[in-house]
């Protein structure tokens, strides 16, 4: 068993990660891959349950520009790097082991101990577990308008529930991303009086129209080619036509596209979308394999993601326990 230090990344601290961990020889019961929500949750009920858990993590949380969270029982307004600082934390507190590093590649190997997986790192190295559980997120996809990178998660929002009511009362614009944007408008409204849709020219049905005045919501149709800032703060939506469109803040229903690219080298079952196909507590069709959070479920939100790592971590301790009692006979029939 060799042991090395790992370098301290951006994100942690003495205090909330462990730096020197076991690699070369190192076997783990349960490699969890990515370190938000889900995946610390997941850790921190694994190591609990006196599992070897390693979770690897990169270090782009998908909330990494958001100032704070919200709906998250007793911790709403933290920012989201707090509750990660504090959850690695907790994990290394019982004994987990936190990288920094990107996974490449995960693989099914047959080992008669119940040796199932082995997680291959950019830099070459490979770590081994029993069991794995990805946890990476996915990444939001938005439309091509300059600008609206820049200001994500500031005053260019997704989530009306994560991030409405810091905007009530306001002049709001949702912009047209898909044929789901009518219905998020109406979810938009109930924040506030004031609130346009910007849509292209003849992209709403005559029942769309009809709901969306009956409201008070009012519709711009264009195209949208930029948006307008004024000492740091979104104040407007500029039109091919010259038009623009005084507003305080911009939401934008996003396309979400799962980080599976590790779930398709695996060979786990995908829907017709691309999202990986998942039976109770997040397994997949790979045996041995679970997913939780964002990478299964585009509309979890932080409270929810850490719900499924946990769902998922006592699901995997189960599978792991069965195993434990099948090599157990074996030894004593031996």
């Amino acid at each position: 068993m060799v042991a090395r230090l790992l370098p301290l990344p951006t994100w942690c601290s003495p205090m909330s990660c462990v730096i020197v961990t076991d690699v070369g020889d190192s076997e783990y019961d349960v490699i969890v891959i990515g370190g938000g929500a889900a995946g610390l949750s997941a850790a921190l009920v694994l190591s609990r349950a006196r599992r070897r858990v390693l979770v690897i993590d990169s270090g782009e949380p998908r909330n990494a520009p958001a100032v704070h969270m919200h709906g998250f029982l007793s911790r709403d307004g933290m920012p989201p790097a707090e509750l990660l600082a504090a959850g690695r934390a907790e994990v290394a507190a019982y004994g987990g082991t936190l990288m920094h590093a990107s996974v490449e590649e995960i693989a099914v190997v047959s080992h008669a101990a119940d040796l199932r997986f082995t997680a291959r790192l950019a830099d070459g190295t490979q770590e081994r577990a029993r069991r794995v559980l990805i946890a990476t997120g996915l990444r939001d996809e938005l439309p091509p308008v300059p600008g609206l990178r820049e200001r994500w998660a500031r005053d260019v929002l997704h989530c009306p529930y994560c991030h409405g009511y810091e905007v009530r009362d306001q002049r709001l614009g949702v912009l047209w991303n898909g044929p789901g944007t009518p219905s998020f408008t109406q979810i938009v409204r109930q924040w506030s009086d004031d609130v346009v849709l910007l849509a292209p020219t003849d992209a709403l049905d005559l029942t769309q129209r009809t709901e969306l005045v009956a409201r008070a919501i009012e519709i711009v149709e264009g195209e949208v080619t930029g948006i307008l800032v004024d000492g740091d703060r979104l104040t407007g939506i500029h039109l091919a036509d010259g038009r623009t469109v005084a507003r305080d803040a911009l939401l934008v229903p996003p396309r979400f596209v799962p980080r599976a690219d590790l779930l398709v080298g695996l060979g786990c079952e995908l829907d017709e979308h691309g999202w990986v196909v998942t039976g109770p507590q997040g397994r997949t069709s790979v045996d041995g394999a679970w997913v939780a959070g964002n990478v299964a479920n585009p509309r979890a939100q932080v409270i929810t993601a850490a719900g499924e790592g946990s769902a998922a971590a006592i699901a995997i301790n189960a599978d792991l326990v069965a195993a434990d009692v099948r090599a157990a006979v074996v030894a004593l029939r031996a």
